[in-house]
């Protein structure tokens, strides 16, 4: 992978603490930081990553986001008695002060901003900026929910300004709405802002009407501000990947941001006090992987909150190793969205409608109040102090994140004579000598032709890339054949024999081994403009559009919306990927699919193409080598038959496939927590 991560982080930014008796404020800490960071230096992942060092925000800095006269007034606080700082925080809402607070939130704000520098720059790809205090909660006029200065809002209006970026995507991942946030670009379509938190439907902090789903922007901002609303505690990892599936990614790429930022708050992992979620800390692995072929890869993550302080530093590891180029872990027993998820999704995507043609199938409103909210009412009039107290202590246990291993090779590539192997890459044959059953058994099965010996050299070389990938020697490999249809349908016996599933994703109009019982092992998705004379399956789905792969739009939006959740939830050993002749895809499309499968397998991905695809070889190394996708610009209106088409697969599919769900069903159906 090209370039670094950049990691910043200075133990300045604890030097600051609660002074005085506060429940509301009392998880906020210095440790916090200090958890976070030692367990990057104690992983190894710190000493991977560019240290950049921190600086403070100027005053021109604070004041892109802030009044001139809430600055000047933090600015007194380094000289205020201990009562003096009571008083004055007693003007804000859930948030305390300190003599050091003022310095160190002008270097929370700066630190964000040198890292949006290193990105923007090009010195780094991507990066983390650890610090505190945190931001997104903080307004215009006001400290609010632990924040001084709203770092990433301000990171923003500095993109915008210094470095020209046209479009800024903010993913805000806490728990906690950043109402600072939104109320800073509400009104501003060049900054797409996407936060899910916990609301109870108002219930929880910080109770604003405003953090429903109905809040999509004002003005020309209509339809750049996106609220998740979680309406239960208890949201599991399928939640999450559900809602970044249907909601987040179709927007963002239409949207096509110049740089995305990251609201890291890690609240929303499971263990933490305040979100009470069951997300384990391995998702933000996938979810930092989701957005990493976004903006050409430049991705700026903030921390904001967390107060667990064993779930905050293992999300931070799986968030900066992710960041790092290493492959994300297998997701753990995906199953299909919760009903309270599910009802939150459907009344998102349908306030979107009218402002994302991604969106422009998505369901219509609900008749009357969902479900959750009746039962939500309900639970209210009957539970006692006594109840919310009981639940308060209760202690969630959650196994240690398994350790992320990178294989020690990333690429191999298998080609024919005259054709270079590309940089990063190892040009890959099989060392020992084909065991004599299994050339008796390609040659029976496969080779027409007996005499056919660089058929035979391919074939075997494939079945011994595929035992080191199984081995994790290889983390993925691609293959330039003669006879794409023969070599996948020789691949897809031999892996599905070895491993435990097989997902193959066909690109254009290729010849596709369909097999002969529903096993499971192998789960084909074949995108292409003819019709399948083969009849749609639980694993076997083809997808006819109407332009093909040529139609960039209708091509992403259905990768998005329906070959992710399928492959998610299937929860492949191996995706084998196929290029076929004159697929009409282009390059980059082509690269940002080879980006996105490799969150799944723990990135074990083989490509095969036609040897005449000579000139795709390279683009497709650098995806697997893990550079991040080129842009593709601001995505135009799918072709409407293709909507409908993908709207209709994801209807018949979801009986079998829960992660394709979109709406929750009227009486019973999705799981409820």
């Amino acid at each position: 992978m090209k370039m670094g991560t950049a990691l910043i982080y200075d133990e300045e930014m604890t030097n600051y603490k609660l002074l005085w008796v506060d429940p509301a404020c009392k998880i906020e800490v210095p440790e916090r930081l200090t958890v976070s960071h030692e367990a990057l230096v104690k992983s190894g992942l710190a000493e991977r990553c560019v240290s950049v060092p921190v600086r403070e925000a100027t005053e021109a800095d604070i004041l892109l986001v802030h009044s001139e006269e809430y600055l000047e007034a933090v600015k007194k606080t380094p000289f205020m008695t201990l009562e003096d700082l009571k008083e004055f925080t007693l003007q804000y809402g859930d948030v305390y002060f300190h003599p050091n607070i003022y310095h160190c939130a002008k270097l929370a704000a700066g630190a964000t901003l040198q890292l949006v520098d290193s990105v923007m720059t090009g010195k780094v790809r991507n990066g983390m900026a650890l610090v505190r205090p945190p931001g997104h909660h903080s307004m215009r006029s006001a400290a609010n929910g632990f924040c001084v200065f709203n770092n990433v809002a301000i990171a923003a209006r500095y993109a915008k300004q210094k470095h020209g970026a046209k479009r800024v995507l903010i993913v805000d991942w806490d728990v906690h709405h950043g109402q600072g946030v939104q109320y800073c670009f509400e009104d501003d379509p060049s900054v797409l802002y996407f936060s899910w938190h916990r609301y109870e439907h108002q219930k929880f902090w910080p109770n604003l009407k405003e953090s429903d789903y109905d809040s999509v922007g004002k003005g020309k901002g209509a339809g750049f501000n996106v609220n998740v609303p979680w309406n239960k505690v208890g949201m599991k990892n399928n939640d999450y990947l559900s809602v970044f599936c249907h909601v987040l990614l179709p927007v963002a790429y239409e949207f096509c941001p110049d740089l995305v930022l990251v609201c890291a708050g890690f609240d929303s992992a499971i263990g933490d006090p305040e979100g009470e979620m069951c997300a384990s800390p391995d998702i933000f692995a996938h979810l930092t992987h989701l957005l990493m072929n976004l903006a050409g890869g430049k991705l700026c993550a903030v921390l904001e909150g967390g107060y667990n302080l064993t779930s905050l530093p293992q999300s931070v590891c799986q968030t900066v190793q992710t960041l790092l180029g290493d492959p994300a872990p297998l997701p753990v027993n995906l199953d299909g969205p919760c009903q309270s998820a599910l009802e939150s999704l459907h009344c998102v995507r349908s306030a979107h409608r009218p402002y994302w043609s991604c969106l422009k199938h998505a369901a219509e409103l609900p008749n009357s109040d969902i479900s959750t909210k009746r039962i939500k009412l309900a639970e209210e009039e009957e539970k006692t102090e006594k109840e919310i107290e009981e639940k308060s202590v209760e202690a969630k246990v959650w196994p240690e994140p398994p350790k992320r291993v990178a294989p020690p090779v990333r690429t191999a590539a298998i080609l024919p004579n005259g054709v270079a192997c590309p940089d990063g890459c190892k040009c890959f044959s099989s060392s020992e000598d084909p065991d004599p059953v299994i050339v008796n058994k390609l040659r029976e099965s496969f080779l027409k032709n007996a005499d056919d010996s660089d058929a035979l050299t391919t074939l075997s070389s494939l079945t011994a890339l595929i035992e080191q990938m199984e081995k994790n020697e290889i983390c993925n490999g691609l293959a330039l054949v003669r006879d794409v249809s023969m070599v996948m349908d020789c691949v897809v016996q031999q892996a599905a024999a070895a491993l435990k599933r097989v997902l193959v994703v066909c690109v254009g109009d290729v010849v596709v081994p369909c097999p002969s019982k529903e096993d499971g092992k192998t789960l084909l998705v074949q995108f292409s403009n003819k019709a399948s004379v083969e009849q749609q399956r639980k694993y076997h789905v083809p997808v006819c559009l109407k332009k093909g792969c040529s139609d960039v739009s209708g091509f992403i939006q259905a990768v998005l919306g329906l070959l992710l959740p399928l492959g998610y939830e299937y929860d492949p050993s191996l995706v084998l990927l196929v290029r076929a002749p004159d697929s009409g895809l282009s390059d980059s499309a082509w690269q940002h699919l080879t980006g996105l499968l490799q969150g799944l397998a723990q990135g074990h991905t083989l490509v095969l193409m036609q040897e005449g695809e000579k000139a795709c070889v390279a683009p497709t190394a650098s995806s697997l080598l893990g550079d991040a996708a080129p842009c593709l610009g601001q995505l135009h209106t799918s072709v409407p038959e293709d909507a409908e088409t993908l709207e209709r697969l994801r209807q018949t599919l979801q009986v079998d496939w829960k992660l394709l769900q979109t709406t929750a069903p009227q009486t019973g159906g999705g799981e409820e927590r």
